[in-house]
């Protein structure tokens, strides 16, 4: 396996204090790479970076429009949240609109992202709770997929669940993967996660882009209608989106970030090595600050998240994260 190069470094007083390699591919809808480096074809696990992915079975299978499923709620879907009161408002109608409630939740409990939620919660004398979970969205979508397909909803997590079988075929099809040959862990919510190469999932969010796929111009709709539904305040996510419509992105945890510029008919996927976030938010601005298909003012968004400031506690200027592909 060759040497993956760095992506991204941290710098302090003009120096590198730190490195990081990885790799990313740039895809079409035909699987012809336009920009690479690095192995992208070693397997590598996209976890939450594919939930777009595992929402489309909900919108293919019919679910969620016999459900009345809203762009806002099928942004959700495909979120890893901050559980911030719109995003538990957004889960909540879902769970009520398919007759379902958050005691069959099967993805576990977390505090919320946001110190402003973590103390109002705290202070209320309030515990986490499943619907808390940034994957909540996705979850209770994944419920619903269950009553559509008359499966029970016990279990839906588990691999031989039809939820999951239908998600699995999904990924493989858009994907162009043998799924069954893939290795397969538990992700942080305990769903399924399979690992296949950079290559591959690049060619999958380029597919997303194709104009004939009703499900998949649903997603990127309603991504692009509620960015905030994806990620929440003060992420990178919702804040790209936000400030680059033409975009769809998506963080998935240990350095990955996938997604596809629609208008370009483009697909891209990056991971970090050793899974630094801050790290693959520059590298991936850089990935697509050099892809030419943005007009002067979308460059300057990238450009300013190629490089990133780091202050200290005090507010000082001390440093810098940077991405190197620009």
């Amino acid at each position: 396996m060759s040497e993956n190069p760095v992506i991204a470094h941290v710098t302090r007083g003009g120096t590198i204090e730190s490195s990081h390699t990885g790799a990313f591919a740039v895809s079409d809808m035909n699987g012809i790479i336009r920009s690479a480096a690095g192995n992208i074809d070693t397997p590598v696990f996209p976890r939450s970076a594919i939930k777009a992915f595992q929402c489309l079975p909900l919108i293919e299978s019919g679910a969620a429009e016999r459900f009345g499923l809203t762009d806002e709620e099928i942004a959700l879907c495909c979120s890893s949240h901050n559980g911030e009161p719109e995003h538990l408002r957004v889960a909540a109608s879902i769970l009520a609109k398919a007759g379902n409630s958050e005691e069959l939740y099967e993805c576990g409990a977390h505090w919320p992202h946001e110190r402003k939620d973590v103390v109002e919660l705290a202070s209320s004398g309030g515990e986490p709770r499943a619907i808390h979970n940034n994957c909540s969205g996705k979850h209770a979508g994944m419920l619903a997929l269950a009553r559509q397909l008359e499966a029970q909803p016990v279990g839906y997590v588990t691999p031989e669940h039809p939820v999951q079988i239908a998600v699995a075929k999904t990924i493989a099809q858009y994907c162009s993967v043998d799924i069954r040959s893939a290795p397969m862990g538990i992700d942080g919510c305990s769903v399924p996660t399979w690992a296949f190469p950079l290559r591959n999932m690049a060619l999958g969010f380029a597919r997303l882009t194709n104009p004939q796929d009703g499900a998949a111009v649903r997603i990127i709709r309603a991504a692009r209608n509620h960015p905030f539904m994806i990620a929440g305040s003060n992420r990178f996510d919702t804040a790209i989106m936000q400030k680059v419509p033409r975009l769809f992105i998506k963080v998935g945890a240990e350095g990955v970030y996938c997604g596809c510029i629609p208008h370009a008919g483009l697909g891209f996927a990056l991971k970090c090595d050793d899974g630094s976030i801050r790290a693959a938010e520059a590298a991936v601005s850089a990935v697509l600050l050099n892809l030419d298909v943005w007009t002067p003012e979308e460059r300057a968004c990238f450009d300013a998240y190629c490089h990133t400031t780091l202050k200290n506690w005090r507010g000082l200027e001390v440093g810098a994260v940077e991405g190197v592909l620009a």
